[in-house]
């Protein structure tokens, strides 16, 4: 089976502006991709092209191995979006729930669907059905938001930034909806985050992006300037704490350095160790487990600055490490590559 989607030599430009460019892109079908990224990095701008709301201004976007359009047959009822604030209509629940059938002309069952759709976001029809759009709190108006997409069960599934405003509820609920329409009915998912900790958890393959691009598989450190030179071998970013980040020289003032969270060590004192020959100090905030890997994911925030480390489970065990301890990353700087 070929991939969903392809992205080719894709440019869009707003006010002149370059916003994104994207040279190759593919995405599988029955597939749940991330992208995470800071503000103006470009996601919502890539999930509003690939759901056909808006034409690249140069480049092609492939659907099944077809050219599409915005809002062509190809992908009409098949791609929907939901954007980071739910547009609701101004009126009932059930109504905004049905209004996508509508469209498509269905009228049969219309309640036992509206029903389902809205157990499938954790909202009893009974109790939410008749309710107007004004009697919804944030977490509950993203959530039928989300039941109008699924009634239709559609092929793509596009998330721009869906848990960002509501309660930890509401985002997991989210979360075992997404999946389920995954698992029956092969939903292709892309969602646009800045919650690592949930797009982790859930994705096949994530990608970072920075200022239009797209770097890595998102698994990597990405490390933001701007840089410093220190002497002829060696750059540092200054943290908030004093702690200085030495890198290699960079190719670019506002290059973006990247480490992998397999070659950072974490330890929990700085004493010297073979081939790790420089060291800034952390918090542990999270520890959870990668579930492709069966590895250990430690999240360690030194400073201003957040990392990803991800070591074997056993490691965690003998170390004792735990949230809110404090530790010493170890790198050694020929494990950092620039982009």
């Amino acid at each position: 089976m070929g991939p969903i989607y392809q992205l080719q030599h894709l440019t869009h430009r707003y006010n002149g502006h370059v916003a994104l460019r994207i040279e190759e892109l593919h995405i599988q079908p029955n597939t749940i991709t991330g992208f995470i990224g800071p503000n103006g990095s470009g996601k919502s701008t890539l999930l509003k092209l690939m759901a056909f709301i808006e034409k690249p201004y140069e480049g092609k976007i492939l659907f099944k191995g077809r050219a599409a359009e915005p809002f062509s047959d190809i992908i009409r009822f098949h791609v929907s979006l939901l954007k980071q604030e739910p547009y609701l209509l101004k009126r009932s629940v059930f109504r905004n729930i049905c209004y996508g059938l509508s469209l498509r002309g269905v009228r049969d069952n219309l309640q036992d669907r509206v029903y389902e759709a809205l157990a499938l976001v954790g909202l009893p029809g009974h109790r939410f059905a008749d309710r107007k759009w004004f009697e919804l709190s944030g977490g509950e108006a993203q959530r039928v938001a989300l039941a109008a997409r699924l009634i239709l069960k559609p092929e793509v599934l596009l998330l721009d930034e869906p848990t960002a405003s509501i309660d930890a509820a509401s985002a997991q609920i989210i979360k075992d909806t997404v999946l389920t329409a995954l698992k029956k009915w092969g939903t292709t998912l892309l969602v646009a985050s800045h919650d690592w900790e949930w797009l982790y958890d859930i994705c096949d393959t994530i990608m970072h992006m920075f200022r239009g691009r797209l770097f890595g598989s998102g698994r990597e450190n990405f490390l933001f300037g701007p840089w410093e030179k220190l002497d002829q071998r060696l750059w540092v970013k200054k943290l908030h704490d004093g702690q200085r980040l030495v890198v290699p020289p960079a190719t670019l003032d506002d290059a973006v350095a990247a480490i992998d969270p397999e070659r950072l060590l974490l330890r929990a004192d700085k004493a010297p160790y073979d081939g790790f020959n420089h060291s800034i100090k952390g918090v542990i905030t999270h520890l959870m487990l990668e579930k492709s890997t069966q590895q250990l994911l430690a999240i360690v925030q030194a400073s201003n600055q957040n990392f990803t480390v991800k070591m074997p489970l056993s490691t965690v065990q003998s170390s004792n490490l735990l949230p809110g301890m404090t530790v010493w990353l170890s790198y050694d700087i020929r494990h950092i590559t620039w982009y």
